[in-house]
């Protein structure tokens, strides 16, 4: 039996991408390898409908600092007596750090990188946020035992840009959601659209509405659908959004776009489900987990060229150049104006989709904890 340590601030905090990471990856491991046990540290622990399945495993306890103050500090430093107490095997940081320090116990360690945009795209960062993300990734990189990346364009981007060796970095892919697999509802499919005022025939985005995203770019493909189609954006907000409004203001299409902010996860689904295309021209990503909620939904996929979204969408998806208006406008209209298309790109999606399971997910951390031990 292994006792391993999981970082699990954002398995109970985070309700997006870290946090859905962090929550898939212990909930999968515990549910199939009852055998160890799991022990979660985590400055705070939050009970609601998004963690209630940390709570409910057997073999997993969860641990929290007992003083009120320097929470942050606990989790990044002071936490290694803590993790000797327990006598770990391993710890695994599930967003790229670990404990300072920690690489002077006999406790094995793991580090999760997701990606390293702020290095590729500083001018998208504060100065004194890249300076900490790079000194905490950069430790964690050189100093884990392991560092599992979710794909392979994130394993290059850490061997450029922190020197690691390729054998010391292990590619293990994210599932999404089992929420996103679900068979289709059509009476909660038809409530969802009434919530959320959608119309008949739309484009669908899902993501913070951040420059990198790259929705100006779907916002001038636009122009060129048919003017029934509208686009559905899902996502908060930040300044860039403001720039995509004064976009579609200028050019006479704010009408035809609908912001949805604060989107119950259950309802997110159907969305999906609902839409014509999914479109995702994000510059850069360390995966692109809607690109695959997407294929799981049944929805033909467009994404951008230039990082891992291939990897996400597999061969049956399309891309095209992240510059590229024209382009995208013609892939768009290509979908929309042939159901044989579409239908082969929502049939083989899923299948493709089909093999990013958490179950293989747990399988692949599991060989890389027991080689660990055998070292």
């Amino acid at each position: 039996m292994l006792t391993i340590g999981f970082d699990a601030k954002r398995a109970f905090l985070n309700y997006t991408g870290l946090g859905n990471y962090s929550r898939s990856v212990i909930t999968s491991l515990a549910q199939n390898f009852p055998e160890h046990q799991f022990i979660l540290y985590t400055t705070k622990e939050k009970n609601n409908n998004r963690t209630a399945k940390l709570s409910q495993l057997n073999n997993a306890m969860v641990v929290t600092p007992k003083f009120p103050f320097f929470k942050s500090a606990w989790r990044s430093r002071f936490v290694v007596p803590t993790l000797q107490q327990h006598k770990l095997d391993i710890y695994h940081g599930l967003s790229h750090e670990i404990p300072m320090g920690i690489q002077h116990t006999n406790i094995k360690t793991v580090v999760t990188i997701h990606d390293l945009i702020f290095l590729r795209y500083p001018q998208f960062y504060k100065s004194i946020d890249r300076k900490i993300y790079e000194a905490k990734f950069r430790n964690a990189c050189t100093n884990a035992d392991v560092v599992v990346a979710i794909s392979e364009q994130t394993k290059r981007d850490i061997i450029a840009y922190f020197d690691i060796a390729a054998e010391k970095i292990k590619v293990v892919y994210q599932s999404c959601d089992d929420i996103f697999k679900l068979s289709n509802d059509d009476v909660q499919r038809q409530a969802v659209k009434l919530k959320y005022n959608l119309p008949e025939e739309y484009l669908l985005t899902v993501g913070t509405i951040e420059e990198r995203k790259n929705l100006v770019l779907l916002a001038k493909a636009l122009k060129n659908a048919p003017k029934h189609v509208q686009l559905v954006v899902v996502g908060k907000q930040t300044t860039y959004a403001e720039k995509v409004k004064q976009y579609l203001a200028a050019e006479q299409l704010t009408a035809r776009v609908h912001f949805l902010e604060n989107v119950s996860f259950n309802d997110l689904p159907y969305i999906y489900q609902l839409a014509k295309i999914f479109v995702y021209p994000s510059r850069f990503e360390g995966f692109g987990i809607p690109i695959l909620e997407a294929l799981h939904c049944g929805v033909p996929v467009i994404a951008a060229t230039g990082s891992c979204l291939e990897e996400a969408g597999g061969p049956y998806s399309i891309y095209i150049n992240p510059d590229d208006a024209n382009g995208l406008s013609e892939q768009i209209n290509l979908i929309l104006n042939n159901s044989d298309v579409a239908n082969d790109m929502v049939a083989k999606g899923k299948i493709y989709a089909a093999a990013f399971t958490e179950a293989r997910q747990a399988q692949q951390l599991m060989d890389i904890y027991l080689d660990l031990m055998r070292v």
